[in-house]
Protein backbone atom coordinates (compact mmCIF):
# COMPACT_ATOMS: atom_id res chain seq x y z
CA UNK A 1 0.00 0.00 0.00
CA UNK A 2 1.73 3.27 -0.56
CA UNK A 3 1.02 6.72 0.92
CA UNK A 4 -0.57 9.47 0.10
CA UNK A 5 -0.36 12.89 0.94
CA UNK A 6 -3.14 15.64 0.59
CA UNK A 7 -1.78 19.30 0.52
CA UNK A 8 -3.97 22.34 0.64
CA UNK A 9 -1.93 24.95 0.27
CA UNK A 10 1.28 26.41 0.83
CA UNK A 11 2.73 29.89 0.43
CA UNK A 12 5.87 29.74 0.97
CA UNK A 13 7.33 26.24 1.81
CA UNK A 14 6.42 23.20 3.62
CA UNK A 15 6.71 23.26 7.11
CA UNK A 16 8.82 21.67 9.01
CA UNK A 17 7.01 18.69 10.44
CA UNK A 18 5.44 18.00 7.01
CA UNK A 19 8.99 17.76 5.56
CA UNK A 20 10.26 15.51 8.23
CA UNK A 21 7.87 13.01 7.00
CA UNK A 22 8.46 13.52 3.38
CA UNK A 23 11.79 12.72 4.04
CA UNK A 24 10.61 9.43 6.18
CA UNK A 25 8.72 8.12 3.36
CA UNK A 26 10.46 9.12 0.04
CA UNK A 27 13.51 6.95 0.25
CA UNK A 28 13.27 5.97 -3.60
CA UNK A 29 14.44 9.26 -5.42
CA UNK A 30 14.88 8.39 -8.69
CA UNK A 31 12.03 9.71 -10.67
CA UNK A 32 9.76 12.81 -9.99
CA UNK A 33 6.45 13.14 -12.03
CA UNK A 34 4.62 16.43 -12.04
CA UNK A 35 0.73 16.09 -13.46
CA UNK A 36 -0.73 19.95 -14.78
CA UNK A 37 -3.89 21.05 -13.47
CA UNK A 38 -3.99 23.30 -16.32
CA UNK A 39 -2.36 20.96 -18.92
CA UNK A 40 -3.47 22.76 -21.99
CA UNK A 41 -1.25 26.21 -20.45
CA UNK A 42 2.10 25.67 -21.40
CA UNK A 43 3.16 25.96 -25.18
CA UNK A 44 7.05 26.04 -25.03
CA UNK A 45 9.10 23.40 -26.12
CA UNK A 46 11.29 23.18 -22.37
CA UNK A 47 9.28 23.01 -18.84
CA UNK A 48 11.01 25.83 -16.06
CA UNK A 49 10.67 23.81 -13.16
CA UNK A 50 11.63 27.03 -11.50
CA UNK A 51 7.79 28.35 -12.34
CA UNK A 52 6.47 25.29 -10.80
CA UNK A 53 5.38 26.02 -6.47
CA UNK A 54 4.86 22.05 -6.28
CA UNK A 55 8.86 21.46 -7.64
CA UNK A 56 9.73 24.34 -5.43
CA UNK A 57 8.52 23.13 -2.52
CA UNK A 58 10.02 19.95 -2.73
CA UNK A 59 13.22 21.47 -3.46
CA UNK A 60 13.24 23.35 -0.63
CA UNK A 61 13.04 20.49 1.21
CA UNK A 62 16.30 18.84 -0.06
CA UNK A 63 13.85 16.11 -1.67
CA UNK A 64 16.19 16.05 -4.72
CA UNK A 65 15.66 13.42 -7.82
CA UNK A 66 17.93 12.06 -10.19
CA UNK A 67 15.12 12.65 -13.07
CA UNK A 68 11.78 15.19 -13.65
CA UNK A 69 8.82 15.11 -15.84
CA UNK A 70 5.69 17.54 -15.84
CA UNK A 71 3.10 15.63 -17.76
CA UNK A 72 0.65 17.52 -19.98
CA UNK A 73 -0.91 17.74 -23.42
CA UNK A 74 2.46 18.41 -24.67
CA UNK A 75 3.36 14.83 -23.90
CA UNK A 76 2.32 12.00 -26.02
CA UNK A 77 -0.20 9.77 -23.44
CA UNK A 78 2.39 6.75 -24.29
CA UNK A 79 5.18 8.32 -22.45
CA UNK A 80 2.77 9.81 -20.02
CA UNK A 81 2.11 6.73 -18.57
CA UNK A 82 5.24 4.91 -18.97
CA UNK A 83 6.95 8.02 -16.99
CA UNK A 84 4.01 6.92 -14.43
CA UNK A 85 4.68 3.26 -14.21
CA UNK A 86 8.49 4.24 -13.39
CA UNK A 87 8.35 7.61 -10.92
CA UNK A 88 9.03 7.31 -7.11
CA UNK A 89 6.71 10.03 -6.35
CA UNK A 90 3.41 11.60 -8.39
CA UNK A 91 2.70 14.60 -7.46
CA UNK A 92 -0.75 15.90 -9.27
CA UNK A 93 -0.23 19.76 -8.85
CA UNK A 94 -2.53 22.31 -7.87
CA UNK A 95 -4.95 24.43 -10.49
CA UNK A 96 -7.96 23.57 -11.78
CA UNK A 97 -9.27 20.47 -10.91
CA UNK A 98 -12.02 19.82 -14.01
CA UNK A 99 -9.25 20.54 -16.43
CA UNK A 100 -7.27 17.72 -14.37
CA UNK A 101 -10.04 15.31 -13.62
CA UNK A 102 -10.44 15.58 -18.18
CA UNK A 103 -6.93 15.25 -18.84
CA UNK A 104 -6.97 12.14 -16.53
CA UNK A 105 -9.83 10.60 -18.51
CA UNK A 106 -8.29 11.75 -21.78
CA UNK A 107 -4.73 10.12 -21.21
CA UNK A 108 -6.28 7.19 -19.20
CA UNK A 109 -4.20 8.20 -16.47
CA UNK A 110 -5.86 7.22 -13.05
CA UNK A 111 -5.52 3.10 -13.40
CA UNK A 112 -1.43 3.96 -14.22
CA UNK A 113 -1.67 6.32 -11.34
CA UNK A 114 -3.43 4.14 -8.68
CA UNK A 115 -1.48 0.83 -9.80
CA UNK A 116 1.47 2.25 -8.96
CA UNK A 117 3.91 1.87 -6.12
CA UNK A 118 4.86 5.34 -5.43
CA UNK A 119 4.27 8.44 -3.18
CA UNK A 120 1.08 10.02 -4.34
CA UNK A 121 0.72 14.01 -3.46
CA UNK A 122 -1.33 15.94 -4.58
CA UNK A 123 -1.86 19.68 -4.00
CA UNK A 124 -5.28 21.51 -4.05
CA UNK A 125 -6.47 20.32 -7.12
CA UNK A 126 -4.28 17.50 -7.11
CA UNK A 127 -5.47 16.47 -3.56
CA UNK A 128 -9.18 16.76 -4.38
CA UNK A 129 -8.57 14.53 -7.82
CA UNK A 130 -6.78 11.89 -5.55
CA UNK A 131 -9.55 11.50 -3.08
CA UNK A 132 -12.72 9.63 -4.21
CA UNK A 133 -14.92 12.31 -4.70
CA UNK A 134 -15.10 16.00 -4.43
CA UNK A 135 -17.05 18.74 -4.85
CA UNK A 136 -17.25 21.52 -7.73
CA UNK A 137 -18.89 24.58 -6.91
CA UNK A 138 -19.10 26.85 -9.54
CA UNK A 139 -20.36 30.79 -9.22
CA UNK A 140 -22.62 30.95 -12.54
CA UNK A 141 -23.48 34.82 -11.57
CA UNK A 142 -26.37 36.43 -9.74
CA UNK A 143 -25.30 34.60 -7.00
CA UNK A 144 -26.58 31.59 -8.71
CA UNK A 145 -24.36 28.57 -7.61
CA UNK A 146 -24.14 25.45 -9.39
CA UNK A 147 -22.35 21.99 -8.15
CA UNK A 148 -21.03 18.79 -9.35
CA UNK A 149 -19.87 15.74 -7.70
CA UNK A 150 -16.64 14.22 -9.15
CA UNK A 151 -15.40 11.33 -8.84
CA UNK A 152 -11.32 11.02 -8.58
CA UNK A 153 -8.60 8.41 -8.78
CA UNK A 154 -9.90 6.94 -4.94
CA UNK A 155 -6.88 6.28 -3.01
CA UNK A 156 -8.61 6.79 -0.11
CA UNK A 157 -12.66 5.63 0.40
CA UNK A 158 -13.17 9.97 1.48
CA UNK A 159 -14.31 13.03 -0.08
CA UNK A 160 -11.24 16.21 0.02
CA UNK A 161 -11.91 19.99 -0.38
CA UNK A 162 -9.34 22.19 -0.64
CA UNK A 163 -9.26 25.64 -1.69
CA UNK A 164 -7.29 28.10 -0.92
CA UNK A 165 -9.76 31.10 0.15
CA UNK A 166 -12.01 28.88 2.02
CA UNK A 167 -12.03 28.00 5.71
CA UNK A 168 -13.96 27.03 8.92
CA UNK A 169 -16.52 30.10 8.07
CA UNK A 170 -17.30 28.96 4.77
CA UNK A 171 -17.30 25.16 5.70
CA UNK A 172 -19.69 25.62 8.54
CA UNK A 173 -22.15 27.19 6.12
CA UNK A 174 -22.84 23.53 4.26
CA UNK A 175 -22.71 23.59 1.02
CA UNK A 176 -20.76 20.35 1.86
CA UNK A 177 -23.26 18.87 3.74
CA UNK A 178 -25.20 17.01 0.87
CA UNK A 179 -22.00 15.63 0.17
CA UNK A 180 -21.08 14.81 3.65
CA UNK A 181 -24.52 12.43 3.76
CA UNK A 182 -23.39 10.00 1.69
CA UNK A 183 -19.22 10.17 2.44
CA UNK A 184 -17.03 11.83 4.57
CA UNK A 185 -15.17 15.22 3.85
CA UNK A 186 -12.27 16.26 5.11
CA UNK A 187 -12.05 20.10 4.27
CA UNK A 188 -8.67 21.79 4.60
CA UNK A 189 -7.74 25.03 5.31
CA UNK A 190 -4.64 26.50 3.94
CA UNK A 191 -0.67 25.47 5.08
CA UNK A 192 -2.68 22.07 5.74
CA UNK A 193 -1.95 18.44 4.96
CA UNK A 194 -3.39 14.89 5.64
CA UNK A 195 -1.20 12.03 5.27
CA UNK A 196 -2.90 8.50 4.93
CA UNK A 197 -0.12 5.48 5.55
CA UNK A 198 -1.02 2.18 5.54
CA UNK A 199 -4.48 2.97 5.92
CA UNK A 200 -4.03 5.49 9.21
CA UNK A 201 -4.64 8.99 8.28
CA UNK A 202 -3.04 11.53 10.04
CA UNK A 203 -3.38 15.49 10.31
CA UNK A 204 -1.49 18.46 10.26
CA UNK A 205 -2.87 22.15 10.20
CA UNK A 206 -6.54 22.98 10.22
CA UNK A 207 -8.40 20.45 8.52
CA UNK A 208 -12.08 19.16 9.43
CA UNK A 209 -13.80 16.16 9.72
CA UNK A 210 -17.92 16.65 7.82
CA UNK A 211 -19.72 13.65 8.32
CA UNK A 212 -23.40 13.42 8.35
CA UNK A 213 -24.34 17.50 8.11
CA UNK A 214 -21.62 17.65 11.44
CA UNK A 215 -18.53 19.26 11.45
CA UNK A 216 -15.04 19.02 13.71
CA UNK A 217 -11.78 20.17 14.03
CA UNK A 218 -9.34 17.39 13.92
CA UNK A 219 -6.54 17.26 16.63
CA UNK A 220 -3.53 17.22 14.67
CA UNK A 221 -1.26 13.72 14.22
CA UNK A 222 1.38 14.51 12.12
Amino acid sequence: MSTHYYLSWFNDFFPEKLVHCLHEDIQDRKSLVLISADPSGYTGEQMNFDDVPEWTWLNQANIIFDEYHFIDYRMQQEDAQRFIQGASVIFLCGGDPVLQNDFLVDYELSKVIKNSNAVIVGASAGALNMAAKWLSLINTGDDVETSTIYDGIGFDHFAYESHSKRDYATFVQGYLFPLSEEIDVYAAEQESAIRVKDGKIEIMGPVYLISHSKIQKLVETL
